[in-house]
């Protein structure tokens, strides 16, 4: 590439009027060298002729407009909250807290379908729920294990859905990704969950784990149907799969 072209782009980088008043010095310097007297007058009619070409398209104010101060990312460009995600990765009936329930789960590794189902089993959404055995909030943690999770307000629901999709993937992560054992885990505790190789024979922690399941797959959003595309069809995969990882509160000893 040749200097001039280097020029050239770097001045079409910076701004539109820049862009203009180069091309027009461009095109004098290659009239003077073919022996033609650039006529007066014609830079101007360049820069005008192009810039209304650029105002018709729509790039002048695209790229004259200087960007608002501290917005976005690059200062000009913005960005959508994680909650703008929600019609896109939670389906059925939304909750108050969708947009912490994708949050939490996005940042600990798990299906928010999951951890929005766990949340409806534990509290029904109600941050101020508490049990007889002492668990509180929404995903009704016991008070030594949000301690553990650094919870200092389980009624809090930000805490709380943090506290709990960490307990969960703990779970998840000490059964190799079984679900299903995950919570029971959450439910009973991981000890009984080893004591007895599963799932606990308590009626309460098998009603919750199917229950807990039941939820999540009403909220989990189906895969993308199959779109035609040159040489074959191409399906899009699923955003999670159902051995993702989760934790709990073992809420029973």
């Amino acid at each position: 590439m040749s200097i001039a072209a280097v020029e050239s782009a770097s001045a079409l980088a910076s701004s539109p009027q820049a862009a203009i008043a180069r091309i027009a010095e461009l095109q004098q310097l290659v009239a003077r060298a073919h022996g033609v007297q650039p006529t007066q007058g014609a830079a101007a009619t360049l820069g005008t002729s192009f810039a209304s070409a650029l105002q018709q398209a729509g790039v002048g104010q695209a790229l004259g407009a200087a960007p608002a101060a501290g917005g976005g990312i690059g200062g000009g460009l913005t960005t959508t909250p994680v909650g703008g995600a929600t019609g896109s990765q939670l389906g059925g009936t939304p909750s108050p807290y969708d947009d912490l329930i994708i949050a939490s789960a996005q940042r600990n590794g798990l299906d928010p379908a999951l951890l929005k189902g766990l949340i409806r089993a534990e509290s029904d959404f109600n941050p101020n729920a508490g049990s007889g055995a002492g668990a509180v909030g929404l995903t009704q943690l016991m008070p030594g294990t949000a301690a553990s999770l650094g919870v200092t307000d389980p009624r809090d629901p930000a805490q709380s859905i943090e506290g709990g999709a960490k307990y969960l993937k703990q779970q998840l992560d000490a059964f190799g990704g079984d679900v299903t054992k995950a919570l029971a885990a959450y439910n009973a505790g991981p000890g009984a969950v080893a004591r007895y190789g599963g799932v606990p024979p308590y009626a309460e922690t098998q009603a919750y784990v199917q229950r807990v399941q039941q939820y999540a797959a009403e909220y989990r959003v189906a895969p993308a149907a199959a779109q035609p595309v040159a040489g074959g069809l191409q399906t899009a995969a699923p955003v999670f799969t159902t051995s993702l990882p989760t934790t709990g509160s073992g809420s029973i000893t």
